[in-house]
């Protein structure tokens, strides 16, 4: 349930500028978990990391987040 959460999220931050600013300036995952929480979205953290597939793209993310999530 919850990666369909995080990909909702995601596409939410796609087209609103407000939460891709937002979402971009995320350093820790504390943070972009309350920021996903703020716009009522309720992530299990355990499912943002591989081996489940990604939800975000690397250009959504700070640089710090994107090795976190992405293993780029």
């Amino acid at each position: 349930m919850s990666i369909k959460v995080i990909k909702d999220f995601s596409e939410k931050a796609k087209i609103d500028p407000e939460l891709q600013a937002k979402l971009k300036a995320c350093m820790k995952i504390k943070e972009l978990l309350l920021l996903s929480k703020e716009y009522g979205y309720e992530i299990d953290e355990v499912e943002l990391y591989p081996p489940n597939e990604a939800q975000f793209v690397e250009e959504q993310l700070s640089e710090k987040m994107a090795k976190a999530l992405l293993r780029v």
